[in-house]
């Protein structure tokens, strides 16, 4: 994490290494969004929201389980009204918390996070973010600057701005680091995965397919982390994002538990396949009768670059450097 705390650090290394567990649950806390980007499928995935009660009993469970932290994510969790309550919840619960948000309501909901303790908001470019995100890059700014404001009263972290390299920003990403440290914000770096389920027009649209221009772009992102400019990645990260290097031991799935809207349990969000349902049936049976498929999902698994996997299965694997410079969860 940004600020290294040894008593965190322990435990996370009792529950990973010694109780072979995860530490970190990244939560479905809905199932709306109020944005249709075409690279995602996860505002195609409709349902009922969980109820207040509901999550806070997940969260009393995953506590008894061992989890340390708790992400809410996906689809947008802004859009829950008592996303506050939620959050008071899991800190009162004695977990760490974050939240990742696609900012487009952080301008009216930014003082209503002060149980949030690591905020990050999908940030994918600059004069290129409205053709991606089909909102006007002013709006998520403004959010972006009262919310740092905000937390800045509440002697909060650094906000998280992570972009999601792409075919449409690469032109983008000097001046988004540039901003970052003009905002006093950290920023983060990770290529655009292509699912299979998303049509083949989307991914020639946005994919990546000029590679040399690729490897140009994150070569400056290497320089500039080290110049000292506020990105978390480490540069073992960046180079292997840069050669698409994915020959790493993926420990993933034993650091973060995915878990959809409905309580569905997943090994990771690029398998997407369910384990179980710990809403119904609790952490400590899910987690238990799924081991073997888990396994086989790694062992099956061609794959991926997502940086809070790739990072955190380095760090796992004690790898120097990442050790040294990751500075996220």
């Amino acid at each position: 994490m940004s600020r290294f705390d040894p008593l965190l650090a322990a435990r996370a290394l009792w529950q990973i290494r010694v109780k072979k567990r995860p530490f970190v649950l990244s939560h479905g806390v809905n199932a709306r969004c109020n944005m249709r980007c075409g690279f995602c499928e996860y505002w195609k995935e409709t349902g009922p929201e969980p109820a207040r009660e509901e999550v806070f009993k997940l969260l009393e469970d995953a506590k008894a389980f061992g989890i340390g932290v708790y992400n809410a994510w996906t689809t947008e969790p802004l859009l829950r009204k008592d996303l506050p309550e939620i959050m008071a919840h899991a800190k009162k619960l004695g977990l760490i918390t974050s939240m990742v948000t696609n900012g487009k309501l952080l301008y009216e909901r930014a003082g209503e996070l002060k149980d949030v303790d690591f905020l990050s908001v999908s940030v994918d470019g600059i004069k290129n973010y409205e053709e991606i995100r089909k909102m006007k890059f002013e709006t998520l700014l403004k959010g972006i600057k009262k919310a740092r404001d905000v937390r800045e009263m509440q002697n909060k972290g650094p906000i998280l701005m992570n972009c999601v390299l792409s075919g449409k920003n690469l032109d983008d990403i000097e001046g988004l680091i540039e901003l970052a440290k003009e905002l006093g914000v950290k920023i983060s770096f990770e290529p655009v995965h292509e699912f299979p389920g998303i049509a083949s027009e989307t991914w020639n649209d946005i994919g990546i397919r000029d590679e040399e221009k690729f490897r140009r772009t994150v070569d400056r992102i290497i320089e500039m982390k080290k110049e000292g400019y506020p990105i978390i990645n480490s540069r073992t990260y960046l180079r292997m994002v840069r050669d698409r290097d994915m020959a790493y031991k993926c420990r993933a799935s034993g650091v973060i538990i995915n878990v959809t809207h409905d309580g569905t349990a997943e090994a990771c969000r690029v398998q997407h396949e369910p384990l179980g349902n710990v809403m119904r049936d609790g952490f400590e049976k899910v987690w238990k009768e799924s081991a073997g498929r888990r396994e086989k999902l790694v062992e099956n698994c061609e794959g991926c670059l997502f940086f809070g996997y790739t990072e955190n299965s380095l760090m796992q694997s004690f790898r120097p450097e990442v050790i040294l410079n990751y500075e996220w969860m």
